[in-house]
């Protein structure tokens, strides 16, 4: 049987979503290890846990899609309880349900929704918005909307991917890129959320081009010069990358 997973996490003690390959006593905390050997205890042996994709060390998720095939005999557990019961607390499984043999996390997916959250004094941060904003002190918002603009559409973004696993294609369409300011009266002067919805993903792409656009809100670049760096297709026309702390991954689409 296979079940579709919607899951939460916060990244900051997580080095990334993706088990990685060190012996058991030295592997780095990741979310798919954690979910895998919680899951495996209650289907009594080793399962693999297909994720929609990777986060990075650092990065959030509030709706991280996976699946994973369990035993048919054990396909009456209330799955979402048995795996929260034995899961920390910085991670949680938000639905547990029966998917269609033929489904795939990552390769059912039609696209995704990334937030980035930017606190824009550098006065104060309120301590519990540590590790989920960028500190980054005043932003020309004007100008940064100028300059998203220009991401909108299908481009290839080679010069916002980070050197990662090679691809037969770095275009990717971009089907909003936006900001709103927090609900909260206290903190919507400072508190901005910027939300992004792809097809796909690239290394690190939504950390780069938020650099990108901070750069542009300081002043050191024009917003008219997103189209030249884009099309360069190079990762030194715009190096820089946004800190993960304010990256989270919002929703999957299927």
């Amino acid at each position: 049987m296979r079940l579709k997973l919607t899951i939460a996490y916060v990244g900051t003690q997580f080095k990334g979503w993706q088990v990685q390959d060190h012996a058991h006593y030295l592997a780095p905390r990741t979310v798919q290890a954690e979910l895998e050997a919680v899951i495996g205890r209650i289907a009594g042996g080793p399962v693999r846990v297909h994720g929609s994709g990777r986060t990075d060390s650092g990065v959030h998720a509030d709706g991280q899609v996976a699946h994973v095939d369990i035993p048919d005999e054990k396909a009456a557990i209330d799955w979402q309880r048995a795996i929260n019961a034995q899961l920390a607390p910085d991670v949680a499984v938000l639905a547990a349900e029966p998917a269609p043999e033929d489904f795939h996390a990552q390769y059912s997916c039609l696209r995704k929704a990334y937030a980035y959250s930017l606190w824009l004094t550098r006065a104060y941060t309120p301590p519990k918005l540590r590790g989920f904003v960028w500190n980054t002190g005043e932003l020309d918002l004007a100008a940064m909307d100028a300059a998203a603009a220009h991401f909108l559409g299908s481009h290839d973004f080679a010069a916002m991917q980070n050197i990662g696993t090679p691809l037969k294609s770095t275009v990717r369409t971009i089907y909003s890129l936006n900001r709103a300011a927090d609900l909260n009266p206290d903190w919507s002067q400072y508190l901005i959320h910027w939300r992004v919805e792809a097809d796909g993903f690239l290394k690190q792409m939504v950390r780069n081009i938020m650099g990108l656009l901070a750069d542009v809100g300081r002043g050191k670049l024009a917003p008219d010069a997103v189209p030249a760096i884009l099309n360069a297709c190079d990762r030194r026309a715009s190096p820089a990358t946004a800190p993960p702390s304010g990256l989270t991954l919002a929703k999957v689409y299927y």
